[in-house]
């Protein structure tokens, strides 16, 4: 039988992991207290943090032995992540936890599949959690006090988390949709296009899109590495942009390597290459204030790449391709790659386009498998579309 998992540090935390526990199951869960402290509990949990903490590679003495706290808490956030990996029976999980109890249960909430309930209490809620949720589905709900006893402000909070976490449970199923599910990463000036894409599609796929805004990406490459994926049209690869020039959504350096990795069907297009994305304007580094910028809105504003950048990009994508040996094909436009980078629009540079695309084309080494194509199209034509459609279908069959 599947269970709510109710987890946090219990030599710090056990008179609120038992009122959380107790609420949960008043709200008609079954409820387990796991333990992840490294020092003697205060109550008596489920599964004690010995049970956990074997399961890290240097065994139960480094996460409870260890003289270093700073050690003791990342050993043991190893040994989580790689536990909550081993079940079956978690209904749902909900965490409480302060600095060290925080980074130690969402490890262990990151290895969890997408859609199985995730909440996190926290007294880092507020801040920035990108560290804690990376590109999982974590929910941050703030403790507003600190967890340092129960008092009116701390039950009310637990007993919320409780409630959202059982009603979470109840509703949560595994998807069993017959179609295989795509990727494909888009952004606001590609829409256009992948939007056609995904029309054309998705009566075959189940079509997954991704904001290309640096998690995005990460998240669309690690479902290809869980083999969720029965291929990728990676349209808008923009967040290399902001990788190679310190744009603020940017890729990791990893970016493609789930493709090479997996051998997965991939159709990419140099889409939004013609941009990094800074935030408001007084915050773009005083190096690129000379440069060419476009205000998409109060919070974003995007410089427009120059030619000596995009070769730079070109060199980056083309060198990545080159370790993919499944069916690759890269689709340039040589009409413009965003909305911007069209004729008579805010960022339209043929001669940064050209860098780019000869760049490309030259860099990667072409096989039977691995082809660039040239259309003189602008990437948001419709028959873009229909060329990254009929590019799909041809290597999905191979």
């Amino acid at each position: 039988m599947k269970r709510i998992y109710v987890v946090g540090t219990a030599d710090t935390k056990g008179e609120e992991l038992a009122y959380l526990a107790a609420s949960v199951e008043e709200a008609g869960g079954r409820a387990v207290i796991v333990d992840v402290g490294t020092r003697p509990p205060s109550i008596d949990p489920g599964i004690g943090a010995a049970d956990v903490a074997g399961y890290g590679p240097d065994g139960v003495a480094e996460a409870l032995a260890s003289g270093d706290r700073g050690r003791a808490v990342a050993a043991m956030a190893g040994a989580f992540a790689r536990y909550a990996a081993s079940r079956s029976d978690i209904a749902g999980i909900v965490g409480i936890g302060g600095g060290g109890g925080t980074s130690i249960v969402t490890a262990g909430m990151r290895e969890l599949p997408f859609g199985l309930p995730k909440i996190m209490v926290s007294t880092l809620a507020s801040g920035d959690v990108a560290p804690y949720v990376g590109v999982s589905d974590i929910i941050m709900m703030p403790s507003i006090t600190d967890m340092a006893g129960l008092n009116r402000i701390s039950r009310v909070i637990l007993a919320n988390a409780a409630s959202a976490i059982v009603a979470m449970s109840n509703r949560h199923h595994e998807e069993n949709s017959s179609k295989p599910a795509i990727g494909l990463t888009m952004f606001g000036i590609t829409t256009t296009c992948v939007t056609a894409i995904v029309d054309s599609l998705k009566s075959d796929y189940d079509c997954l899109v991704f904001h290309a805004t640096g998690t995005g990406g990460r998240t669309m490459e690690k479902l290809a590495d869980s083999r969720l994926l029965a291929g990728v049209l990676d349209i808008t690869t923009t967040e290399v942009c902001d990788l190679l020039f310190g744009g603020v959504l940017p890729a990791g350096q990893d970016r493609l390597d789930a493709i090479a990795r997996t051998g997965l069907p991939y159709v990419g297009a140099p889409g939004a290459l013609d941009m990094v994305n800074f935030w408001a304007p007084e915050t773009i580094p005083d190096k690129y204030r000379h440069r060419l910028f476009y205000n998409h809105n109060s919070n974003v504003t995007l410089m427009r790449t120059t030619a000596e950048e995009c070769r730079s990009m070109g060199l980056w994508i083309g060198r990545k391709l080159n370790a993919c040996e499944g069916p690759v094909r890269f689709l340039i436009p040589e009409k413009g790659v965003s909305a911007l980078d069209i004729e008579g629009g805010a960022f339209w540079d043929p001669e940064a386009d050209a860098a780019l695309f000869d760049t490309l084309e030259t860099t990667v080494v072409k096989t039977d498998l691995r082809r660039v194509e040239r259309l003189p199209l602008h990437i948001n034509d419709p028959d873009f579309s229909k060329a990254a459609v009929a590019a799909f279908q041809e290597i999905r069959s191979l």
